[in-house]
């Protein structure tokens, strides 16, 4: 199975759409179908193929809904998804309110995370992503321990 991986720069135009990467493009074709679910977490959009979604939402639904917290995040994150399908020019839309909460403007910058896709105003994003890139050699010891790297 192809994961998302890599980093790409794009600009969202006028209209707030967006290119997806023609590498990605090809992964949402070859196994997925062309719908991105859409919803803001950590400073970022994340965008999670359709199955993906549904396996997150599945293992959400386990979670003893009547928690504050569980309740929490449904009203912040699972309330907020759009449905972003691609268009034929492998471009989606999004929509002006999760760009609002991103704080993306025109310059974005897209992450491959294996099952998702992370977007990020470049402005802001950069300087996060490697900064947390700064702390790879101790979490890579930590995972080292967990999965014997």
């Amino acid at each position: 199975m192809l994961r998302f991986h890599g980093h790409h720069y794009h600009t969202v135009d006028a209209k707030g759409r967006l290119s997806i990467p023609a590498k990605f493009r090809e992964i949402l074709k070859a196994q997925y179908d062309e719908r991105l679910m859409i919803s803001f977490l950590d400073g970022c959009l994340t965008a999670y193929p359709y199955t993906e979604w549904e396996k997150l939402v599945n293992r959400f639904l386990s979670l003893p809904q009547h928690n504050k917290k569980v309740k929490a995040f449904m009203r912040g994150y699972i309330s907020a998804v759009e449905e972003c399908p691609l268009d034929s020019q492998g471009r989606i839309l999004l929509p002006p309110v999760l760009r609002e909460r991103a704080g993306i403007k025109e310059k974005v910058m897209i992450l491959g995370c294996l099952y998702k896709i992370e977007i990020w105003d470049y402005a802001t994003g950069l300087p996060r992503v490697e900064e947390e890139m700064k702390e790879t050699s101790e979490i890579s010891e930590y995972l080292g321990e967990a999965f014997k790297f």
